[in-house]
């Protein structure tokens, strides 16, 4: 299934049916935390992460998670947060701010 870049627009049902065809309810996403873009979809972070680069967001600024869409639980863990260099040393996004951001960014554009 492809991956669909949200921006502005909450995804309506097709769309979110569309991204969840990988996992069921399950939907892997990508966040742009600065520009405020969401990539959903498809059965790798990476290339929700890959497309996004294309798309011209900064590697900095792109952060993993996932969405429970029948119970609106989000997770923060990613092989793509993997930042020592960022202070963010394993696959869950250890910075309160970044998560309130993704929170903020996924409630918008998804739930």
């Amino acid at each position: 299934m492809p991956i669909i870049i949200l921006r502005e627009k909450k995804a309506n049902d097709n769309e979110i049916e569309k991204m969840c065809y990988e996992y069921g309810d399950y939907i892997k996403v990508v966040v742009d935390i600065e520009k405020e873009i969401l990539a959903g979809g498809g059965e790798m972070h990476y290339d929700k992460e890959r497309l996004l680069l294309q798309y011209g967001c900064s590697q900095e600024n792109l952060w993993g998670a996932g969405v429970d869409i029948k119970t609106k639980k989000i997770d923060y863990d990613s092989m793509i947060n993997v930042r020592p260099n960022q202070d963010n040393p394993s696959r869950i996004v250890a910075a309160p701010e970044i998560r309130e951001k993704i929170d903020k960014i996924i409630t918008k554009l998804l739930l």
